[in-house]
């Protein structure tokens, strides 16, 4: 039987989904974005906080919307207006990660079964911020089964003008020993960054059977040939999946940490400038994307 509790501590609340013995449990985060704080498979812990690695420095887990990764300077053109975002990335004038990975989400509803159970949490946006002035609804569906954990973003228009966008999402994954861990995924193009890490050029990219994380220090980028990512580690399998019709893959190893974020996304950096999987949302239109993360233990 599965269930889910709701954890208040202090000005932070959480949501708990998880089986009766709590081998499998994920844990959501309303404060900060509706992130996936922690999850946990056969008692196996694949996503966790590290108390040296805080959320406003890493985004960890953190939904990326209306843009991922970066823009330049915060500069964009849309339908010949000019806008400006907020430029927040330490070091650099880029404007970084969207704008709902600090938002606060509300509870809408949830399904519990003896097999699975599910959240859906909301953010509502009717104020026109800086940079992207229009409004819009997102709803967060969190399923989580004894082997899978299955994200479901949806965006609602709410404005009465037309908007771009990408998705994306930002998960860092632990493993005992990253060094010997691996990636396998299909691609045969790579984005190359600018020493700002805004989009230079696509280059041909011949892949290897499996990519190997080693000692490499990854901020890398490709263009996937399908909508499936694994994650070996010595003690678990991941497949990461998308519905998605295009998809991008970033990869980012942080310094002397056993963590990788491997994240999806429907576009990459700059995009808003470069139209790299830009998308365009009609008024009163939805859009919706699931992610799902699998697993096999070793």
């Amino acid at each position: 039987m599965f269930k889910v509790d709701t954890i208040f501590n202090g000005d932070s609340n959480f949501l708990e989904l998880k089986n009766t013995d709590e081998s499998s449990k994920a844990i959501i985060s309303l404060n900060e974005g509706g992130r996936l704080k922690g999850l946990t498979f056969n008692n196996i812990k694949v996503v966790k906080d590290l108390s040296n690695f805080e959320y406003k420095n890493s985004f960890a887990s953190s939904i990326l919307f209306p843009f991922a990764n970066r823009i330049e300077n915060g500069k964009y053109s849309f339908k010949d207006e000019k806008h400006q975002f907020n430029c927040n990335e330490n070091g650099r004038e880029n404007a970084l990660h969207g704008l709902i990975f600090d938002k606060k989400f509300q509870f809408k509803e949830k399904d519990v079964g003896v097999n699975k159970c599910s959240v859906t949490l909301f953010y509502d946006e009717n104020k026109k911020v800086k940079g992207f002035p229009f409004t819009y609804t997102i709803f967060l569906t969190y399923t989580l089964t004894a082997k899978d954990l299955s994200l479901t973003v949806a965006i609602k228009n709410t404005d009465n003008n037309s908007f771009p966008f990408i998705l994306g999402w930002h998960p860092y994954f632990y493993s005992d020993n990253l060094k010997t861990s691996s990636l396998n995924f299909k691609s045969d193009k790579k984005v190359m960054f600018n020493e700002n890490l805004i989009t230079k050029e696509i280059i041909e990219y011949k892949s290897d059977s499996e990519f190997k994380i080693e000692d490499k220090q990854l901020d890398d980028c490709f263009i996937l040939n399908s909508n499936r990512i694994d994650f070996n580690t010595p003690n678990y399998q991941l497949e990461i999946t998308s519905n998605a019709k295009d998809n991008f893959l970033q990869m980012y190893t942080p310094k002397d940490l056993p963590l990788i974020a491997i994240e999806p996304m429907t576009g990459i950096s700059n995009s808003f400038n470069n139209k790299i999987g830009l998308q365009v949302l009609e008024p009163n239109s939805t859009y919706s994307l699931t992610w799902k993360v699998k697993i096999n233990i070793n």
